[in-house]
């Protein structure tokens, strides 16, 4: 890389660091990324910056995936050398930035292996607790796994959003739009529980349905730490924590009953494709329940022929 090369990324650099105030790890991380561009650019023969292309920049993308690079990993790369160009525009060093229509591929979409029944049973059927935060973290497990609650959700509760009569309770997820969602037996049973301790640990103005120690509405940190301790307290493989309830319910859901479009409405998707994602099952057996159930979707399919 030629000194005036390094000379621009160096103070893009600081750049990062005085102007736009990054956190040291970050600052890192794109130094150590655009390094590996310049790298790639000095093999390449670039002895400036405005030699770089979309052409030029599309064959770098190639060359990370074929080092076996990951979908998240290349979209940091690109992230930087983008943020990277943007600065040489800003500085009228290069004309245009030949990374503004590029996308790299998409990540991976990991999702937690749901647990068994089995694990279920050995995670949520403790009836050795006395003390009311024990009691608690199981009344949140298991309205976690009954309704398929997403973390936020959980903890939005308030006291008098359960209808114990009913056995439901609505909840508002993303896009502000709300469900009513049931709850199931052993469910409202740990709820009962932990309403006849829960005054002992918040006054009684407090209107959230799970608290802290404090008093306070849990954090969503607290209750995914609470998770992960009751995850080595039974000995469950792997690492629990809300997500994973909320995936073992939907897996368990459409594995047992086979609609696909009573677990997108429980989840809360907007779109069927997502309800997929977070399942196992194959999305030929998924098509086909939906062609199935779905009154508009098979008529279109054989008008087709």
């Amino acid at each position: 890389m030629k000194p005036s090369q390094q000379q621009y990324l160096d103070l893009f650099v600081n750049h990062l660091k005085n102007e736009r105030r990054l956190s040291p790890h970050t600052v890192s991380n794109y130094s150590r990324d655009l390094q590996q561009f310049g790298l790639y650019g000095e093999e390449q023969n670039i002895a400036d910056w405005r030699e770089c292309n979309v052409h030029f920049m599309r064959a770098y993308i190639a060359a990370l995936f074929r080092k076996g690079l990951g979908g998240r990993s290349i979209q940091r790369h690109i992230a930087a050398v983008r943020s990277f160009f943007s600065y040489l525009v800003r500085e009228d060093i290069v004309k245009a930035n030949p990374v503004a229509g590029l996308s790299a591929p998409k990540a991976e979409r990991k999702l937690p292996s749901p647990l068994d029944v089995d694990q279920i049973s050995r995670l949520l059927d403790d009836n050795d607790i006395g003390k009311p935060v024990l009691i608690r973290d199981l009344a949140m497990m298991e309205l976690m796994y009954s309704s398929g609650l997403r973390l936020a959700e959980l903890i939005s509760l308030n006291v008098d959003d359960i209808d114990f009569n009913e056995g439901t309770v609505p909840v508002t997820g993303k896009g502000s739009k709300t469900r009513v969602l049931p709850v199931g037996k052993y469910a409202l049973e740990r709820l009962e529980h932990w309403f006849s301790v829960r005054n002992s640990m918040c006054p009684p103005a407090q209107r959230a349905l799970f608290v802290s120690q404090r008093g306070q509405r849990i954090s969503a940190r607290n209750v995914q730490e609470r998770f992960r301790q009751w995850g080595v307290r039974q000995a469950i493989d792997g690492h629990i924590h809300p997500h994973r309830l909320r995936h073992s319910f939907a897996s368990h859901l459409l594995e047992s009953s086979g609609d696909l479009r009573a677990v997108q409405e429980l989840l809360g998707h907007a779109d069927i494709s997502t309800t997929q994602i977070y399942t196992h099952l194959d999305f030929q057996h998924l098509a086909q329940v939906y062609d199935r159930a779905h009154p508009r979707a098979r008529k279109r399919r054989d008008n087709a022929k």
